[in-house]
């Protein structure tokens, strides 16, 4: 994994490389992102709030307006390719460079822009205070379940604007329909399930997005991501659970992939295919979308208030972290 991503470093050109300005006990946030230029005002307002202290991100060949946006922020280093984002294997060689030659030693947080970390007491307490407590407890990755979200009614009867928090929108998510299997190889969980599972791929239920992810790392340049943030290596890092009956503290990444921009980005990934088995995904998503105008909230759908409603539902927990 580390060849691969040595060998695709002059896929990357710099556009701004503020990495001198780090300093040495800032978190750190990695990202690779195309054509997100009204999803990105209230991403990096997100993380600024949360404590994240530098944004090292890779635009794959924009041309919305990302690229110029993002150049202009102080606080982020960016990177520019228009190369294949299947034959990086869908961007992890290009993050696993980056955070091999400027991640050493952080925290570092790899998110996509439409997925909003959540971790205990985040509503009182910066992502510092997290990450000095698992330094002290010797832990050196941390776990999230991705949640999809969901508005109630049809897609396009929510109209999303730049700057605004996409989960006052899609608000509601499933509390239960989630299968879980340990791998073997890697030993970290699957699960799968929730709105996509059901509404999209109801008749390929194995077929559904993986959404066990590994989203926040103490980083070491031995260490390589195998599949998008859902695996690590060495594959101890990726035991974030207990098997012995207790509870690890864990997070959520809150979804926010259903606003009424779906059709548009579905039909683009569909004629790009440079997504996992050609855009299957995107392919399943588009077909249902023309359709009709989906309403993916059912009556066993939950609103979303809080984290520790969440951990109440068993979808995380603070484990020891008191």
């Amino acid at each position: 994994m580390l060849w691969r991503a040595f060998r695709k470093r002059r896929e990357l050109t710099p556009v701004q490389d503020r990495t001198a300005a780090i300093g040495s006990r800032d978190i750190l946030l990695f990202s690779t992102l195309r054509n997100e230029r009204v999803r990105l005002p209230y991403f990096l307002r997100y993380y600024r709030e949360m404590g994240v202290g530098h944004f090292l991100l890779v635009d794959n060949g924009s041309d919305d307006g990302s690229r110029e946006y993002l150049a202009e922020q102080g606080d982020v280093s960016l990177w520019h390719t228009t190369r294949s984002y299947r034959k990086a294997r869908y961007g992890v060689d290009w993050m696993n460079r980056l955070l091999r030659v400027h991640g050493q030693g952080h925290w570092t947080l790899s998110v996509d822009v439409d997925e909003f970390f959540i971790y205990p007491f985040c509503d009182t307490r910066p992502i510092g205070a997290l990450t000095d407590w698992l330094d002290a407890s010797g832990v050196k990755s941390f776990g999230a379940m991705m949640l999809d979200m969901y508005p109630k009614g049809p897609l396009s009867a929510h109209r999303y604007h730049e700057g605004q928090n996409p989960i006052e929108i899609a608000n509601w998510f499933d509390s239960g329909n989630y299968t879980i299997t340990k791998n073997q190889t890697h030993g970290n969980l699957w699960i799968q399930g929730g709105p996509r599972a059901r509404a999209f791929l109801a008749g390929k239920p194995a077929k559904a997005p993986a959404l066990n992810k590994l989203p926040l790392v103490k980083w070491d340049r031995r260490y390589a991501y195998t599949s998008s943030t859902h695996m690590i290596l060495p594959r101890g890092l990726n035991k974030v659970y207990d098997e012995d009956g207790g509870e690890k503290t864990s997070g959520i990444l809150l979804h926010a992939k259903f606003l009424d921009t779906m059709g548009q980005k579905a039909e683009e990934e569909i004629l790009r295919r440079e997504h996992f088995a050609n855009g299957a995904e995107y392919k399943a998503y588009h077909a249902r979308l023309k359709a009709e105008d989906p309403d993916l909230w059912c009556k066993w759908s939950e609103k979303y208030i809080n984290w520790r409603q969440l951990e109440i539902l068993g979808l995380m927990s603070k484990g020891n972290w008191a």
